[in-house]
């Protein structure tokens, strides 16, 4: 197109230096204006140049603009890490026994796990609290078995998850696409590490219930020793 254009350009200044007008005889050739209209008929071809590139340029500028905002499609998994916690999170409420809440666990432990008991406290009430507190480590330790297996179940689909975000991030064809990607990459490890702190919590607790109901299993041998004696001594020296 541009060849065309100087080609086109030049035999018009050409035709018009070298014919005659009719009402002429003899025409006298100018080679200095004739270099002149050459300048200036480069010159403008090169304006003309110079006005297509700017608009290529603009015109792929847009298009790597456009690309850059392409979302990243169907590739969406922040829904099912959602759902991935709250089952976590429905398992930790439905905790038996005492539950993960400050007001219950301490009216729990007040009512269960004195601190210490009266004399003269009967074996009856001794066996129920101790059969309470046996029951609240088995229910403990019973959920901390539930959480652990949730999470297991949820770090076998994260493998899958993790292989569609990475894969989609390679394959993103602009800077939102790949910013998208990051961000439920972030977000998984999000979930694993509050899924992580879950089952820490689970596993304490039922540790802590234990070793609580162990402190109190040597009370109640006290309490127990003191009441089989009584007011009186065992021994009384002769």
């Amino acid at each position: 197109m541009k060849r065309y254009l100087a080609t086109l350009l030049v035999a018009i200044l050409a035709t018009t230096a070298i014919i005659p007008p009719a009402q002429a005889q003899w025409t006298v050739f100018d080679p200095q204006n004739y270099a002149q209209n050459l300048l200036e008929a480069s010159r403008a071809l090169q304006q003309i140049n110079n006005q297509v590139q700017a608009l290529q340029n603009q015109a792929l500028m847009l298009q790597n603009m456009a690309s850059n905002l392409n979302p990243l499609k169907e590739v969406s998994q922040l829904s099912g890490m959602v759902t991935s916690l709250s089952e976590i999170t429905n398992l930790m409420n439905q905790a038996q026994g005492i539950a993960f809440n400050v007001n219950s666990t301490m009216a729990a432990l007040s009512k269960a796990y004195p601190t210490s008991y009266p004399a003269g406290t009967g074996s009856a009430t001794l066996t129920a609290d101790a059969q309470q507190r046996w029951q609240n480590s088995m229910s403990a330790f019973q959920d901390t078995l539930k959480v652990q297996a949730q999470v297991v179940q949820n770090v076998q689909a994260d493998t899958a998850t993790l292989t569609t975000l990475t894969n989609a991030s390679q394959n993103a064809t602009g800077n939102l696409a790949v910013s998208q990607a990051t961000n439920q990459l972030i977000a998984l490890s999000t979930k694993q590490q509050l899924q992580i702190q879950n089952l820490m919590a689970a596993q304490y607790r039922a540790t802590a219930l234990d070793q609580a109901r162990n402190a109190e299993a040597e009370q109640d041998g006290q309490t127990q020793f003191q009441t089989f004696l009584g007011a009186n001594n065992a021994y009384n020296p002769q």
